[in-house]
């Protein structure tokens, strides 16, 4: 009888044993199998035999200042598809696009984790190298965490304390135990956010500063080096012929060209005008005005240049006017309110847009993760629990009607709001309860969003309420829009179909007070970061399809940020006589990295 209590007795005394004994997978999902079997060649949506070589040439609208992505100093070059993340600095997995959250192995070729999802063991690929020739080991693992959590973004700093211990079991292998909540809840989503830190080379970052820009070009562990840097103007990534991993199935069709040269322009226009005389090969285009007219010439005539709606099933990215709670003015939810009803959609989609967008009327439009109609099943019950907190149209009226009603209802229900909390017209300007002017300043940096602002000004002229639009560089732009220096500015959340910790770092109360957060609106309710909260600790799909619903629904009725407009799809114009791409699409939409030049014969 002693001799068959041993093995139990062993794992009380020793709990961490119980970790050994689970068996290390390749692949993780938030919820759910992975969809991709064990040793599966490659992603569906990339083709394995796609050539190697060439030049790819972008074209970036804006400017950078400094090659140190994971601090808020500095401008960092934002490229699509060929960022530093990703292209030099690897992470530990990476996302399978075609799936809601799953990773799978990259420099950890395994992971192990907890069945309540306690700890998280990851087994690095004993392949993985630095570009200069060294081994990626569980030091580099452990210092690029610690690093991170002290000095790195706040995103980093907020989601990196959930871990209560990180431990380097040898020289391959790191294990992450993580805190409960307040509540003693397991945030489940945490292995996978873990599974995608970023991982440094201790060894290159010896002797420097962490948290200082820098144009220094970073050693990573990625596909591509940079070997050009013009600050603000040209940037160059060049093609790691001895990179480790260009045979592991996650990479096989990925980073198929030699170099990738990148030219920023300060004007949207003059890009337009550069693509179009060829200086580029593949441009974003999210003006559907452009996309209709701009595109006209002889290249596009002859088949040179294609322009190329591809649909996709992700979350659009929430886009709006963003009304800064921290000031006195905007702390108002009737006012908020009432602002938003004067946003003319429908006029502002058939006059300036050839009537190509929906309007938002989600935080996570074109996904089945947004809030319609009234709350129901598990979406109402966590409603419920906080009824006397939100406001009782919340669970009466559905809050995306106000955006499909005619604009002259909208001003006179404004209208009305206004007076009920207090406000009064006296010669045609709206004073506040407390006697003062209702002023505000709209802060831009993008010329293309003057129109939608200017427009929004004039409606809310007829309520009394005078907005001055300023328009400013990119820098001083990024300078206050981190210490939440405005009054209403514009801003994007880009969700995924596995919406996570991030919600907080949008939304939560310790956010409104950290500067450089995406918190822009400063909402510091207590209901909200339950609401947030209970997304990540979702132990179902379905659990996590309610969660997100019913923050969505607390969201709106704050009246926090007045949604604009999507598309639904990714306009894409690309020099398809030089460019080429798989015929799967992945639901996320196109993933450039697997892009390649049309001048070279397909492997066999």
């Amino acid at each position: 009888m002693l001799f068959s209590l041993f093995p139990l007795l062993v794992l009380l005394l020793f709990p961490s044993l119980i970790l050994a004994a689970e068996a290390p997978q390749p692949a993780l999902a938030m919820h759910g199998t992975p969809a991709y079997a064990t040793g599966f060649s490659h992603f569906r949506y990339a083709n394995p035999d796609a050539p190697k070589g060439g030049t790819l040439r972008l074209g970036v609208v804006g400017s950078f200042d400094s090659l140190q992505p994971f601090i808020i100093r500095g401008t960092t070059p934002q490229i699509p598809g060929f960022g530093l993340q990703g292209t030099v600095y690897e992470t530990l997995m990476v996302r399978g696009w075609d799936e809601p959250f799953t990773l799978y192995g990259l420099l950890a070729e395994s992971v192990t984790v907890a069945d309540d999802r306690s700890a998280v063991t990851f087994t690095l690929n004993p392949q993985a190298r630095w570009q200069d020739g060294q081994p990626v080991t569980a030091a580099d693992v452990l210092f690029s965490f610690e690093t991170l959590r002290r000095e790195g973004r706040p995103n980093h700093r907020t989601y990196y304390k959930k871990v209560a211990k990180a431990e380097q079991l040898d020289e391959r292998r790191v294990r992450f135990s993580f805190l409960p909540n307040d509540q003693g809840v397991i945030d489940r989503e945490m292995p996978l956010i873990m599974g995608l830190m970023p991982v440094l080379p201790r060894h290159a970052w010896a002797g420097r500063t962490f948290n200082a820009t820098t144009l220094q070009p970073p050693l990573g562990s990625g596909p591509y080096r940079v070997t050009k840097v013009e600050p603000g103007r040209h940037l160059v990534l060049e093609r790691n012929s001895d990179y480790w991993g260009r045979d592991l199935a996650v990479q096989r069709g990925f980073y198929n060209f030699d170099r990738v040269e990148v030219d920023f322009y300060r004007d949207d226009s003059i890009a337009l005008q550069a693509f179009k005389a060829g200086q580029f090969d593949i441009r974003r285009e999210p003006d559907p005005n452009k996309w209709a007219t701009g595109y006209d010439s002889a290249a596009l005539s002859d088949g040179r240049v294609a322009l190329t709606r591809f649909a996709h099933q992700r979350t659009e990215a929430a886009y709006g006017l963003i009304l800064n709670t921290r000031r006195p003015l905007l702390q108002d939810r009737s006012l908020r309110q009432a602002l938003g009803l004067a946003f003319d959609f429908e006029w502002l989609n058939r006059s300036l847009f050839h009537g190509a967008y929906r309007r938002t009327t989600s935080f996570f439009p074109n996904s089945e993760l947004a809030a319609t109609g009234l709350p129901q099943g598990r979406e109402l019950e966590l409603l419920n629990q906080y009824r006397q907190q939100l406001p009782p149209e919340t669970f009466t009226t559905d809050l995306t009607t106000e955006a499909t009603q005619p604009q002259r209802m909208r001003l006179l229900q404004a209208s009305t709001l206004l007076k009920q909390a207090g406000y009064v017209m006296h010669d045609g300007a709206l004073l506040t309860p407390a006697g003062q002017p209702v002023t505000l300043e709209v802060m831009l940096s993008d010329p293309a969003e003057e129109k939608v602002a200017l427009e929004w000004a004039r409606n809310l002229k007829r309520l009394g309420i005078t907005a001055s639009i300023r328009s400013i560089d990119s820098a001083q732009f990024q300078a206050r829009l981190t210490n939440f220096d405005y009054d209403v500015t514009t801003g994007r959340w880009f969700n995924s179909l596995s919406p996570g910790n991030e919600q907080l770092f949008f939304w939560g109360s310790a956010a409104a007070k950290q500067p450089g957060s995406r918190n822009y609106a400063g909402i510091a309710d207590p209901v909200i970061d339950a609401l947030a909260s209970a997304i990540p600790n979702a132990a179902t799909r379905t659990e996590l399809v309610a969660a997100t619903r019913a923050l969505d629904r607390a969201l709106l009725a704050g009246h926090y940020v007045i949604p604009f407009y999507y598309l639904g799809a990714d306009q894409i114009a690309v020099w398809q006589s030089r460019i080429a791409h798989p015929e799967a699409i992945p639901r996320y939409g196109p993933i450039l990295e697997t892009w390649w030049s049309n001048s070279l014969p397909t492997r066999n």
